[in-house]
């Protein structure tokens, strides 16, 4: 199964400019821990940071940042890392632990976002397969008594 099959296709993003209180705004609006932050262009919206709910209470409310004054781009992990929508999910969980992150930006070929997949997103999809596997070797002995029977 392929990244774009499975990622969030709704993402909140912001550009540069947006404040961090408008960032924590659409994160509490929209029910999410993370917005992306984007430059658009004609040739479409392309991932350029994110900023999530921990780097707002890390950064700048624990320090006593005003969120006011601050822009997403201030605040934004300037080493973004993405995940291409027609990369392995396997693969995606290898990018995740070789870089260290939670949450991927999903990108098309030509690195516009399309979506953004989470540490949670997958595993929900393989808690979900585990859960089938599971049930196929219960099933194989419920047919294996019937065929002795």
């Amino acid at each position: 199964m392929l990244l774009g099959e499975i990622c969030m296709r709704h993402v909140v993003s912001v550009e540069r400019n947006t404040s961090v209180q408008e960032v924590a705004r659409l994160m509490r609006l929209h029910h999410v821990g993370d917005v992306i932050v984007v430059d658009i262009s004609a040739r479409g919206t392309t991932p350029v940071g994110i900023v999530t709910d921990r780097d707002i209470v890390v950064q700048i409310i624990a320090t006593g940042l005003d969120p006011a004054r601050l822009t997403a781009g201030d605040l934004m992990a300037v080493d973004l890392v993405t995940a291409p929508e027609d990369q392995g999910l396997f693969e995606t969980v290898e990018q995740m632990q070789r870089h260290g992150v939670r949450r991927l930006p999903v990108v098309d070929k030509l690195g516009c976002l399309v979506g953004v997949i989470a540490v949670d997103d997958l595993l929900e999809f393989f808690s979900i397969q585990f859960a089938s596997l599971a049930k196929v070797a219960v099933k194989e002995r419920v047919h294996e008594l019937h065929a002795r029977a």
